[in-house]
């Protein structure tokens, strides 16, 4: 067999493996860790950090700083937001996936995150939520 490196790493071998059936793709996907950087930091950028960064009103309110890695692992003046390798236990999730209270749900008078954008984030946080 010949490896041929393709796009995120994977070889060949892999891709085969795969279609052959000896791995699932989920099996792949899950050897690939959630970049903290690469997946998660920009959906806070896009979605949260307009109110969730020193100045913004959502920093103001709970003291949540979403525009780098310290503040989100910081969490509020109330708490931790984030409980590496617990998302269901994590108040970040409870408030993203909208089962907190209609005025504590996040993000606030805005359309909910997308499912992919979510998981990610609960993929990062199950993985260790880790600065990577």
């Amino acid at each position: 067999m010949r490896l041929v490196v393709l796009a995120g790493g994977l070889t060949a071998v892999v891709a085969v493996a795969v279609v052959a059936g000896a791995f699932s793709a989920s099996e792949v996907c899950a050897a690939e860790k959630t970049s903290f950087a690469e997946e998660v930091f920009p959906i806070f950028k896009a979605r949260c950090t307009s109110c969730h960064q020193p100045g913004g009103e959502g920093f103001e309110k709970s003291g949540l700083d979403l525009s780098t890695y310290e503040g989100v692992m910081k969490g509020t003046k109330f708490g931790k937001m984030v409980i590496p390798g617990d998302p269901e236990s994590s108040n970040l999730m409870l408030l993203i996936d909208w089962r907190a209270s209609p005025a504590l749900r996040m993000p606030h008078g805005k359309k909910k995150l997308s499912i992919c954008d979510r998981d990610a984030i609960r993929a990062w946080i199950r993985e260790g939520a880790r600065n990577n």
